[in-house]
């Protein structure tokens, strides 16, 4: 046989299946009108339920032939109304007797007999079958059965032929009829399969059928990198990971029983769950499977106590990965036959996550209760919930949030001896840092070994900020702080890498995510003050703030940016996605926010833009300009509650068939300050507009709420218009997170510099510290008992007040001194807090000064800082331009290096340096603005008009051309009061009648529309 043929390539894959397990399949032995391999399915049945078998012979009758049709129509009905997955994973019930249709690997194989029937499941690999009664000529290349019951096809071509996985993907939508039994009821899933690439699909549609690629990646699974797969070994393909790997026995039957799942799908009328055959299937995606597989077999192999970071990308389906993933290690047993893990922790703030896992595990165990979820309004309080789910037998998984987690700190009380795996969602270092470290402090206090031989708690604490035997923590994130790497990573040499890692690269190259970076437009602010006369001294860092938040909050500068946004939303967002587009600002400030929803809001409808709805989103109560009689919330301005937002911004006219009958408000625009920036997930968005300074981490996660592919949404879609950034500054913030992020190791030994430079300045005593460790470890003990732990703590405040009492002494007398304490301190309990998790230092003296440090850090005074009154200062030019268009699409370049934990790290000294207000004001204009002519001063002037009693009076009688009669003369006087001293100006617009002209239109309308939309 040629190798270059087809028929070559599909020899090679069967000839490594049957080497691995599978049995070749006979395509006479598929029944096309019930869509099962009987023959299979009655071998399976009698050599596994012989018994049982026996009894259905007898109530079938009439021989061995029609009680395998007989038992083979019943199947087929089964799979008809539950799905194939369902029936595979539970069996049919048939006459009293419950028959399996397939065994899978038990979770431990302590029964001797415990593979027996697991061994003889009969997975068959059948060639060019022959699948349709109408048109019985058409076959499939390969076919997978497990016992009779079709699961995978899949198409081959070979590139040598002329013909790739791209003819395989059209074969499919084109010559495969979705209507045939074996494609609408029957298989799972199907492959197009080349020697360099594999692609799949769960369901077969024509032309809107839609592929997904199953690659490891380009620099093979786990790795960073992009699409596709490496190079292939001598005597290999590309592709062969996926007969070799994920079509072994072991591992197919695995994805079966543990990952294939339906999703929940809408409720039909009357609230019933959509037909299986109805809702979509999913079926893992490399990276997902071999992550699960990995994470679940260093934890079988290792037992608790390791760490696990999981670096995957936006768009790489990190909720179904948790949820297989906590279902993994709920049952996972080690080589030894034990449970490695008691109970799993999913500490996560996205609700989406409780649903899932509960509808998905339920699919996997067909057993309510597995999965429990710690929420307001549950039965009595978190921690009587936490209680009874940690105690209990049922639940094996616990969804908290982190702001709940305390209370399972607290009732693991108790817990002698159990493991626990903690699965992080999104970890960052707010999940890293305390919460963790109580844990294993609380872990440790209740049966570690770790507790030294004097049986000091204090010690023991320490101890228990290192790695714990009884914990495994297992944190997903897309974008990992040096700190994460640190304490989840997997350390290599000097570094720490990601366990596992599917990369923003891959992501945005396989399709799951857009790239946010190719379509950037950047403005900048331009303004100039007036005032500040006086010599006063200001806090300069605080007045510089101040003064560039009067100048961007300004009324001016608010329209400015709310015409901008909304003509910009109107011309290039509002009709895409055919009418579908949304767009979010993004905000500096909850006064911001509201005070440019209004802008946006009184605009849009001024000028009269139809699809232009608004909400805003923010926490709390805020006191616009400090008024109490403008005291404004989120459900107050969009009028209803902020749990609704998420679906009222969601809704779309053009996907309502009862819009025009029952007409809804339909939300295009979503203003936002601090909320909805991160694990907010809504495909429609296209659009942002960032009015806030972006870095780091927040930069990423903020822009990535673009990146959200839909079926109407394509890369030139996308648009950011950012007022606050530089480009450049922005592509370095995305640049880590591209394809895999590592960091250095630090060095230990940087805790006893930090810890020498607290105690140089002699402020603090070893006999009070001595004394308040004492009292701290007896509090420890009362926690939770009441009025005495209140006693407790209000001594070990007591305990503080001679240091404290020391500082405020040397902040009267030498201020520098007094702070450069206080900024040590500060950096030691930092630097103690981060790298005792990651060392475990056993010196009980290290946590002593931590815990000292941490009590009293809070009660050290502070001086009295100057006032920030700003006096009268006015804005007297203003002007946003386009500094550029960028295409920011980032180039392939490794793994990124995060800055270490270094000794320069310190947060800085407290020292506020002061400056007179007019020479701070000199130094803001000179930097803001610059470039700042004559069609700067038009606004002023306009403003300057508008201001006159007789052209208020003019706006609202009249249209804006009559408006002019009355306007132009005033602008005019007003203009030449600005710019006498500006020869040049002058002689421009009394001899230029275009320039005159255009100047008096442009403030004309200005002034006109300023004015009507104020008493709108």
């Amino acid at each position: 046989m040629a190798v270059h043929t087809e028929r070559a390539f599909e020899d090679a894959i069967e000839t490594a299946m049957v080497k691995a397990g599978w049995e070749p399949g006979k395509p006479e032995h598929y029944d096309r009108e019930l869509g099962l391999d009987t023959e299979q399915l009655a071998a399976f049945v009698n050599a596994t339920q012989a018994d049982v078998w026996d009894q259905l012979k007898v109530h079938y009758g009439d021989g061995v032939g029609e009680a395998r049709r007989e038992f083979a129509r019943h199947v087929a009905r089964e799979i008809d109304k539950r799905g194939a997955v369902d029936v595979l994973r539970h069996g049919v019930r048939d006459r009293g007797h419950l028959i399996r249709l397939a065994y899978f690997r038990p979770a431990h194989t302590l029964a001797d007999d415990a593979l027996v029937r697991y061994d003889r499941n009969r997975l068959t690999v059948t060639r060019q079958l022959a699948y349709s009664e109408r048109e019985p000529l058409k076959a499939l290349d390969l076919a997978l059965f497990v016992n009779g019951v079709p699961v995978a096809t899949a198409e081959l071509k070979n590139p040598l032929t002329g013909q790739n996985v791209e003819h395989a993907k059209e074969q499919y939508r084109h010559d495969r009829d979705p209507k045939e039994l074996l494609f609408a009821k029957r298989t799972l899933v199907h492959f197009a399969v080349d020697p360099d690439l594999v692609f799949l699909t769960t369901r077969l549609a024509r032309e809107q059928t839609r592929f997904l690629p199953f690659n490891t990646g380009s620099e093979g699974p786990g790795q960073k990198g992009g699409a596709g797969n490496p190079p292939a070994e001598p005597g290999r393909y590309r592709t062969s990971y996926l007969w070799e790997e994920v079509w072994q026995p072991e591992a197919w039957l695995d994805i079966i029983r543990r990952f294939v799942h339906l999703e929940e799908g809408e409720p039909l009328r009357g609230g019933r769950k959509p037909g299986a055959h109805a809702r979509n299937l999913i079926f893992p995606r490399y990276h997902q499977w071999h992550a699960v597989r990995s994470l679940v077999e260093h934890a079988a192999e290792h037992g608790a106590g390791h760490n696990y970071l999981v670096e995957h990308s936006a768009g790489s389906g990190k909720s179904n990965t948790i949820a297989w993933l906590a279902h993994r290690l709920s049952n996972l047993h080690g080589a030894d036959n034990e449970q490695v893990f008691d109970k799993v922790v999913v500490i996560t703030d996205r609700s989406v996550l409780d649903d899932q896992l509960q509808d998905t595990i339920y699919q996997f165990e067909h057993r309510a209760g597995v999965v429990a979820r710690i929420k307001d309004g549950g039965e009595g309080s978190k921690s009587e919930q936490v209680g009874k789910e940690l105690a209990g037998e049922t639940t094996k998984i616990l969804i908290v949030t982190l702001q709940t987690f305390p209370h399972v700190l607290e009732k693991v009380h108790g817990l002698r001896g159990k493991r626990f795996a903690v699965i992080v969602d999104e970890a960052h270092s707010s999940q890293s840092g305390e919460s963790a470290a109580a844990l294993k402090r609380v872990l440790t206090k209740l049966g570690s070994d770790d507790i030294d031989e004097d049986a000091d708690p204090l010690t023991a604490s320490a101890l228990a900020r290192g790695r714990h035997e009884s914990l495994s923590y297992f944190a997903f994130t897309a974008t990992p702080k040096q700190k994460t790497l640190e304490l989840f990573g997997v350390r290599r040499g000097e570094e720490w890498w990601p366990f596992h890692v599917y990369s923003m690269r891959q992501a945005i190259e396989e399709g799951f995510i857009l790239d946010v970076l190719r379509n950037y437009v950047t403005y900048k602010t331009y303004w100039r003050l007036v005032g500040g006369d006086d010599d006063r001294e200001v806090d300069e860092r605080k007045a510089s703030a101040a003064l560039a938040r009067f100048a961007v909050l300004s009324p001016a500068s608010l329209e400015q940016r709310a015409e901008l946004i909304v003509e910009h939303f109107v011309t290039h967002t509002r009709g895409r996605l055919g009418g579908r587009a949304k767009a979010m600002v993004v905000t500096r400030s909850r006064e911001h926010a509201v005070k440019l929803y209004r802008k946006i809001k009184a605009y849009a409808d001024m000028r009269g833009h139809e699809g232009c709805g608004v909400l805003v989103a923010f926490s709390g109560e805020v006191k616009v300009d400090n008024l109490d009689s403008d005291t404004v919330t989120e459900p107050s301005l969009n009028g209803f509650g902020e749990k609704a937002l998420p679906a009222a911004f969601a809704y779309t006219r053009a996907d309502d068939p009862n819009a025009a009958t029952t007409p809804k408000p339909e939300y295009r625009i979503l203003v936002v300050a601090d909320k909805y920036q991160t694990g907010f997930d809504q495909p429609l968005l296209t659009t942002m507009y960032v009015d806030k300074a972006l870095k780091s981490v927040a930069a990423v996660q903020t822009l990535s709420r673009l990146n959200r592919t839909h079926p109407r949404k394509g890369q030139d879609d996308l648009f950011v218009l950012d007022f606050a950034n530089e480009a450049e500054d922005v592509q370095k913030a995305f640049k880590p997170f591209f394809e895999a992020t590592i960091t250095t190791s630090t060095d230990p030994n940087l805790i006893y510099d930090a810890e020498r430079a607290v105690m140089d300045h002699q402020l603090l005593v070893e006999s009070e510290m001595e004394t308040f460790a004492a009292e701290y470890l007896r509090a420890q003990q009362l926690v939770g008992e009441g009025t005495r732990w209140d006693h407790a703590h209000a001594e070990l405040y007591r305990l503080t007040d001679p240091a404290r009492d020391r500082f405020a002494h040397l902040l009267g007398d030498k201020r520098e001194q007094a702070e450069a304490f206080r900024s040590d301190l500060r950096d030691y309990v930092r630097k103690y807090g981060f790298l005792a998790q990651v060392v475990g230092y056993p010196d009980r003296t290290l946590e002593r000064l931590y815990v000292y440090g941490k009590m009293l850090l809070p009660m050290l005074p502070r001086r009295q800082d100057p006032g920030i009154d700003l006096g009268q200062v006015d804005l007297t030019h203003l002007r946003i331009g386009k500094t550029g268009e960028h295409d920011m699409a980032l180039a392939p370049e490794g793994a990124q290096v995060l800055p270490g934990f270094s000794a320069d790290a310190a947060g800085g000294r407290d020292e506020r340096p002061l400056a007179s207000l007019a020479e701070l004001i000199a130094e803001l204009n000179e930097r803001f603005g610059s470039n700042l002519g004559e069609s700067d001063i038009v606004r002023g002037s306009a403003e300057a008009a508008m201001a006159e009693p007789q052209v208020r009076a003019a706006a609202f009688a009249n249209d804006e051309e009559n408006f002019g009669h009355v306007f132009d003369e005033v602008f005019e006087d007003k203009l030449y009061e600005r710019i006498e001293n500006d020869t040049n100006a002058v002689q421009r617009f009394a001899d230029d009648p275009q320039f005159n002209s255009d100047l008096k239109s442009i403030a004309r309308r200005y002034a006109y529309e300023s004015l009507r939309r104020d008493v709108a």
